[in-house]
């Protein structure tokens, strides 16, 4: 007689543990080396910074061997990572500029990332379930367009820096956009989960694509229509961007359609071209990005200039932690933090810091193959490339490859909003990747008992 038994998943909440002891290490010696570059000496918030950190993930670790111990264990170590080097250079710059620990940003930055991991850590205990998510489909669309338009508001919105992105209640400053962005991805998976089937089944062939019928083409137009309205209204380049590639990507995942992504590509160009012809900001940006170096792009901003000499400063190897002078870019710590880091651990580094990147979103992505419900695999997705896109438009942006939006790297940059909605968002990737990798229930065992009384019975 044959047993067929099957083996439960690895939890891998020790691997976890390791891992974000070695990263919090890591973050650690990083302080260290800066401390001893700019000041010769121990740096004296070593302790109480290191310690903030240790203190906040082993909290949120705990916590996932609580009520998600089946979670991916490497989301957290590498987020920690990324959070923690962003407090390194975000202090390295706090010296450049002359700050002590208690002016400085460094400090707000801790302070700031205490509060996300505590919301992400608050998402994690009440969501038990992601599906639930999907009962709130079209009150997530009318949230998160209505965080849209909220810096249009009189009174509440707040114009930095020629973009209307922010909303300020007394000293206090946000972004809601950087919310919208998760809210959007719950409506988007929540609605393509339920027009899937006519969206990737009905429309006719040309040129060897399936474009879809007229009256399918309202959902994208209507994305299309909202991020032009994000461009022309609040001139932000970077949120229309992401927004819009956002919701082309979960539609060419939930169809499986090429077309839906050719749809996009030209509505994209399209509206760019029209923004660029009818609006000032959106040509700086273009002469920015094309002639770098020229009078007429210095005399409108020479920070991008400055940003890519900073970067050939550093070449390959880097000039060393606390050894660059990355606090000569503007915003060096928050739309610049990427030249920064360039300057001082050079190429390489770099590359190490989009690797822990693209590792991210490859286990987010892994969690989108291996959830069992479509909404998760939509919700997963569409949350991984949102990181994605903004890591490229970012990247792309400090080095020309795209003209600069104005979006800040994820858990590097300063910012509380940005910290706010990229640790909930790891928390409902979490939350997706629990159950995906959670084993299902088995089926109890037939009573043969009872199946024997039954055949006495029948014969």
């Amino acid at each position: 007689m044959t047993t067929v038994s099957s083996l439960p998943p690895k939890q891998g909440r020790n691997v976890e543990l390791a891992l974000l002891l070695l990263a919090v290490g890591i973050v650690v010696l990083a302080y260290l080396n800066v401390g001893l570059a700019t000041q010769g000496s121990f740096p004296p918030g070593l302790l109480a910074h290191g310690t903030g950190l240790l203190v906040i993930s082993l909290a949120f670790h705990l916590l996932l061997r609580w009520r998600a111990s089946y979670a991916d264990p490497l989301l957290l170590p590498i987020v920690t990572l990324l959070n923690g080097l962003g407090l390194v250079m975000i202090h390295r710059l706090d010296i450049a500029k002359g700050n002590s620990v208690a002016e400085g940003l460094a400090l707000k930055q801790l302070t700031w990332s205490a509060l996300a991991v505590a919301i992400a850590g608050a998402v994690l205990f009440f969501l038990r379930d992601h599906r639930v998510l999907r009962r709130y489909t079209f009150t997530a669309a009318v949230v998160g367009f209505g965080l849209l338009i909220l810096p249009l508001v009189p009174g509440l919105g707040r114009q930095v820096y020629g973009s209307r992105i922010w909303i300020g209640l007394g000293p206090l400053s946000f972004q809601p956009g950087e919310i919208a962005k998760i809210v959007l991805a719950v409506f988007f998976a929540g609605y393509l989960v339920q027009t899937r089937d006519v969206l990737s089944l009905a429309g006719r062939k040309f040129l060897g694509f399936t474009f879809p019928r007229a009256r399918d083409l309202g959902p994208i137009l209507v994305a299309w229509a909202a991020s032009l309205g994000v461009l022309i209204f609040e001139k932000d380049l970077g949120s229309s961007l992401l927004f819009f590639g956002l919701f082309v990507a979960m539609l060419y995942v939930a169809t499986e359609r090429t077309s839906w992504i050719a749809i996009g590509l030209v509505l994209f160009c399209g509206g760019a071209y029209v923004a660029f012809l009818l609006f000032g900001h959106v040509q700086q940006r273009v002469t920015l990005w094309l002639d770098t170096f020229s009078p007429e792009a210095l005399a409108v901003s020479d920070q991008l200039a400055r940003g890519l000499m900073g970067m050939a400063n550093g070449g390959l190897l880097g000039t060393g932690l606390g050894r660059g002078r990355p606090d000569l870019t503007y915003f060096a710590e928050s739309d610049f933090i990427v030249p920064s880091f360039a300057e001082e651990i050079g190429l390489f580094g770099v590359f190490a810091l989009i690797l822990l990147y693209v590792l991210l979103v490859e286990r987010g992505m892994r969690t989108a193959l291996g959830v069992r419900d479509g909404f998760g695999k939509l919700l997963a997705a569409g949350l991984s490339f949102s990181l994605a896109l903004q890591c490229f438009v970012v990247v792309g942006g400090v080095t020309r490859v795209i003209p600069l939006t104005g979006l800040t790297m994820p858990f590097l940059s300063y910012g509380g909003s940005s910290l706010l909605a990229n640790w909930s968002l790891v928390a409902l990737l979490l939350r997706i990747s629990d159950h995906a990798r959670r084993p299902l229930p088995e089926a109890a065992p037939p009573d043969r008992g009872s199946e024997a009384t039954e055949v006495v019975r029948l014969s």
